[in-house]
């Protein structure tokens, strides 16, 4: 059983750091693309990659009878769940800034997650793991402190941010349902394909017809296909041997791999504070990995 924690562990911590890309990826070609589009357009690409990957690998799985035999419910409550996720992030971090946006929307996120797998599934995540999630979300909290925050604070785009917090926790909780009544590639598959159709007609709404200009199709295919359709393929795998809570929570590496791809590649110079944010966030994520391991079960 511990091996199989090992690989789950492993595979959600590579999809935190394709994750982890994404900003470095822009920097290098920025998208002339709104962000609300940039969130719907990575769904739109990564549903396209997950339809090809089946058609690859067993095309029959997008037979009808095939289709009709999937737990459509936990399908539906998933891509509703990516797709609010996408919508309310982008929305929320435009109102209150990047740094606060980022930090009430990633941290909220694994703490959702334990309150709904308490509630729902009935397995409360054990002491040691809200130790390890308040040590994490105290060091990304910390982390995108700067200068003058919170100064001004928009209450609606907080709310955003926990709404985005709380769809992410949804689609956890939808995918690890999932991926024990289907195989992660054909789940992941039938989420994202939804959730792209359910964010598009909201996307016109907020942000009008979109202009792709040839510049920005490099970009938008590495955040599709790699930074969304890989990793979340690499997040489905690793949640069937783990709970969905502690795959939220290890997504915490997400912030690890940008910062660190941003000091490397960008030449980006974080100061004290942000690099003993990155401390707690590693040292949560350890003791979180290592209660996980020695988890009974």
């Amino acid at each position: 059983m511990e091996n199989k924690r090992s690989t789950g562990i492993a595979l959600i911590l590579a999809a935190a750091m394709l994750w982890g890309t994404t900003g470095t990826a822009q920097t290098f070609a920025p998208l002339s693309l709104s962000s609300y589009w940039v969130g719907t357009g990575r769904l739109v690409v990564a549903g396209i990659f997950f339809v090809m990957l089946l058609l690859i690998r067993d095309s029959g799985v997008l037979r009808v009878r095939r289709l009709q035999t999937l737990p459509w419910s936990a399908i539906m409550l998933g891509a509703a769940g990516m797709a609010i996720y996408n919508l309310a992030f982008f929305a929320g971090v435009r109102a209150t800034g990047v740094a606060m946006g980022t930090a009430v929307a990633l941290g909220s996120g694994p703490l959702w997650a334990g309150l709904l797998q308490a509630l729902i599934t009935r397995q409360r995540p054990r002491g040691i793991w809200w130790l390890a999630v308040g040590i994490a979300v105290g060091g990304l909290v910390l982390s995108t402190m700067g200068p003058g925050d919170g100064a001004s604070v928009s209450m609606t785009g907080l709310l955003l941010c926990l709404l985005s917090g709380l769809s992410y926790a949804c689609y956890a909780l939808a995918t690890k349902h999932l991926v024990t009544r289907c195989s992660p590639a054909v789940g992941t598959a039938a989420v994202f394909t939804l959730a792209s159709v359910l964010a598009l007609p909201f996307a016109f709404l907020l942000a009008g017809q979109p202009i792709l200009h040839a510049a920005d199709i490099g970009v938008m295919v590495w955040l599709g296909v790699v930074a969304t359709g890989v990793a979340y393929l690499l997040f489905s795998s690793g949640l069937q041997f783990v709970s969905s809570a502690t795959g939220v929570a290890l997504a915490l590496a997400e912030p690890v791999t940008a910062v660190v791809l941003a000091i490397l590649i960008v030449g980006e110079r974080p100061g004290l504070t942000g690099l003993l944010g990155l401390g707690l966030i590693l040292g949560g994520l350890a003791l979180l990995i290592r209660s996980e391991l020695s988890a009974e079960g």
